[in-house]
Parts: C-alpha cells; sequence; structure tokens
C-alpha cells in the first residue's frame, strides 16, 4: 500500500478528512509534522499539504509555512517524479514556494488572492467564503497525477472555503500554461458550462481556475476541498494509480520570463489624506513574519501597521470626522491614528493588493450605506516597517524583498515611503 505524507503546519486543520479519503481509494496516510526531520520525506511515495490556516495566514496565506526547511524536501521529492498535492491552503504554499506552475528555479510565476465577488457592477462580499463548486476536468486524463480517473470535459461537485483563493496569471504565462494543459481544473455551472462570473466562478479566479499543476504533472495545487466529500474521491484515487504506474511523469517544461518587479517611490498627490492606523494591542501577524525573517538569518525587527489614502472632494475635515465616527476604517476599541515609523535603521514598505477587494467594499460602504459623498477614492494598504539591526541596510533590505514575504508582485504593488 503506497504511503502518503500528510503534511501539517501550525494552523492546518484538515488532516482529519485528508486521512478518510486516502483510506477509502486504499492509500496509507501518514501523520508528518513540519519540524519533523526533513530527511524523512525520503521513505514515502507521495504527498499531500493539508488545509487550513498555516501560520494564520499571516502577512497572507501560505508564504510563512512556503520559506519553510521542509518544503526545500519536498521540492526534491517532486523532482524525483512524486506526486505532490496542495489543498487549498495547501496550493496557496505551492504557489507561494514555486512549486506550481513550475518556472525555472522556482521562480513565482502566479498568486493566489483575496476573493472577488462582484455581482452587478457591486461588491456583494469579500474574504472568507464558502460554498459547493463544480470542477471540471479541461486536461487529457493521463496528463496530470490526480486526472487519471476522470475523462476530459467530466467535472465534480466538491466543498470550497477560503479568503484567498483567486489565481491570478500574467496572460503571456497563462496560454503557455493553457497550450502546456496545465489549467488542469476549472469552475463550470451545473450544465458544464465555464462561465467567468460570480456566482459560477465563486472567487474570481482568472481562466476559472480552481487547480492547476506543473509542468511534470505530478504536482497539483488546487483551492477547493476534494478530501471533504466521496464525490473527490477520484482525485485520490487518481494519486494512487500514478504511483502503481510508476509516477509517469510528462516530459515537459514551462519557460517565462517575468519582469523584474521594482519598488518605488510613495508619492501621494496633495488631494489625498493619510491615515496610519496602529495597534493597541500586540500584533501577532508582524511577530510572526519577524520570527520568520530571524529564521532565515536575518536580524531585524518588524512593525506593521495598516494604511488608508482617502482622497476627499471637498469640505475635508468635515468628511474625514464622519468617516472617522462610522467606524469603518479602524476599530477604535484596539487601533488608533498613529504616524508612520521615521527612524534612521528602519525602512517602510507600503504594499497594496492591485485589485484592491476590501478598499473598493469599504468606499461602496461609507459612500452608499453612509452617505458620505465627499470621498472619490479609497485605498488600503499595509505598512510593513523593516528594523535593520545589523548588516549592509540596503543588501538586507533586497534580500527580505526577494523572499516575497512582504508581497506577491503577481497580485500586490510596493513601494517605498521615506
Amino acid at each position: 500500500m503506497s504511503s502518503i505524507a500528510v503534511v501539517q503546519f501550525p494552523g492546518s486543520n484538515t488532516e482529519r478528512e485528508t486521512f478518510m479519503a486516502c483510506y477509502r481509494v486504499g492509500l496509507n496516510p501518514v501523520e508528518f509534522l513540519w519540524n519533523e526531520s526533513a530527511e524523512k520525506l525520503v521513505q514515502f511515495d507521495g504527498y499531500i499539504i493539508v488545509g487550513g490556516f498555516s501560520y494564520e495566514d499571516r502577512s497572507r496565506a501560505g508564504i510563512i509555512a512556503a520559506l519553510d526547511p521542509i518544503i526545500k524536501q519536498v521540492k526534491l521529492e517532486a523532482e524525483k517524479g512524486k506526486p505532490v498535492l496542495g489543498i487549498c491552503n495547501g496550493a496557496q504554499i505551492l504557489v507561494e514556494s514555486g512549486l506550481v506552475p513550475g518556472l525555472q528555479g522556482y521562480s513565482i510565476g502566479m498568486a493566489l488572492t483575496d476573493n472577488k465577488r462582484v455581482k452587478g457592477g457591486r461588491v456583494i462580499g469579500v474574504g472568507y467564503y464558502n460554498t459547493w463548486a463544480n470542477l471540471q476536468n479541461s486536461i487529457p486524463s493521463d496528463r496530470c497525477a490526480f486526472t487519471q480517473h476522470l475523462k476530459t470535459g467530466e467535472w465534480i461537485n466538491i466543498p470550497l472555503a477560503h479568503g484567498e483563493g483567486r489565481f491570478i496569471v500574467p496572460e503571456e504565462l497563462l496560454e503557455k500554461m493553457i497550450a502546456n494543459n496545465q489549467t488542469v481544473y476549472r469552475y463550470c455551472d451545473d450544465n458544464g458550462s465555464i462561465i467567468d462570473e460570480f456566482p459560477t466562478n465563486p472567487n474570481g479566479s482568472m481562466y476559472n481556475l480552481a487547480a492547476v499543476c506543473n509542468p511534470a504533472g505530478n504536482v497539483m495545487a488546487i483551492m477547493p476541498h476534494p478530501e471533504r466529500t466521496n464525490n473527490g474521491d477520484v482525485i485520490f484515487s487518481s494519486m494512487k494509480e500514478f504511483i502503481e504506474n510508476g509516477t509517469p511523469a510528462i516530459d515537459c517544461t514551462l519557460s517565462f520570463e517575468r519582469p523584474h518587479y521594482e519598488v518605488t517611490q510613495y508619492n501621494p498627490n496633495g488631494r489625498t489624506t493619510e491615515w496610519v492606523i496602529d495597534m493597541i494591542i500586540a500584533d501577532n501577524e508582524a511577530s510572526s513574519v519577524q520570527n520568520a525573517l530571524k529564521h532565515l538569518g536575518f536580524n531585524i525587527a518588524i512593525k506593521r501597521q495598516t494604511h488608508w489614502e482617502i482622497t476627499i472632494g471637498s469640505d475635508r475635515e468635515h468628511a474625514l470626522q464622519k468617516i472617522n465616527d462610522t467606524g469603518e476604517l479602524y476599530n477604535s476599541n484596539k487601533e488608533f491614528i498613529s504616524t508612520i515609523q521615521r527612524k534612521e535603521n528602519t525602512a517602510s514598505f507600503l504594499v497594496r493588493q492591485k485589485e484592491d477587494m476590501i478598499g473598493r467594499s469599504k468606499f461602496e460602504s461609507l459612500t452608499r450605506r453612509f452617505e458620505i459623498n465627499e470621498i472619490s477614492q479609497l485605498k488600503r494598504g499595509v505598512i510593513w516597517n523593516v528594523i535593520v539591526n545589523s548588516g549592509n541596510f540596503e543588501t538586507i533590505l533586497d534580500q527580505i524583498l526577494d523572499t516575497h514575504i512582504l508581497f506577491n508582485p503577481l497580485s500586490h504593488e510596493c513601494y517605498r515611503i521615506n
């Protein structure tokens, strides 16, 4: 019986369902924790990185786990042709680690970012969303380790539950992935039609993507949860057959030169008001990012702030007071309006979603619900203050940015604040 390492990080929570799915198809699942010796992974025939909220999705979903030493060993095992399945948070980890889409050197080629649920031109929801979704196999059955038991065009109905499940891929790379048959599962309606609108596309993913694989076909990132229903057993039974057939990987490559992302200076126009929000209570998110960077060898400290850029057409002070009174932009019980940290050994980076769904939702709430019509634009971001305790200041900053822990260049913009 094929042994499968069920890989868990702090915050993972779907191991029980994953064990049950493996048992149902005749696989032997074995619990494997993030802090075990990575070399022990060699003994397994395949790997499943389970769903949940690794490190509480701090900074963004999957990134801290993706920097964990155990992922280096997973990459080595995947290079041998062994199957690797990342479910939900596991999919986010595979994307942030570069295991999918599988570019040379595991460079980051895509992002899984905030859900986008828009209907009739209005935001009908942001953040975590759960429902049932139809996933259609869009590639030949023998192309991927996890499609062996589904014909092209067949679909399964399985649960979906996530807050950051929207696939973003550069158009040029997406075209290559389609040609490579790496766009494995796509969201469809009950008639099998792929319609790029909510609710058929439940999170706004490009090309209705629900799951993608690497060029060899042995690594797949899937956002919905096949382990939570018998309907998803075909994915696990396909994995079993793939192993029993000797892991017949596809001889295929994927090349894409993503332009180097340049961090630019933040220059707000004179009509905007900036609100920098600090926390009264301890900021566990900043602590987790700081600890992850320290484990990578950086002697630094991290402070995090929320940033609002508010553009008001007229009567600014009165409009700002009305915004403040709503409590929409910060919680006065645990947050307060502060200022950006400016110290000699500190660099501040403003990170924003390229498609700011939270900012858009808050703008619609303030203008429509609270009828504050003076607002013409609202942007939300996060300020990461990096305090460098030793080493060459600019070199350390460049190295930290290269880890992508602060932002994914496919889904975010990053500015340096003077």
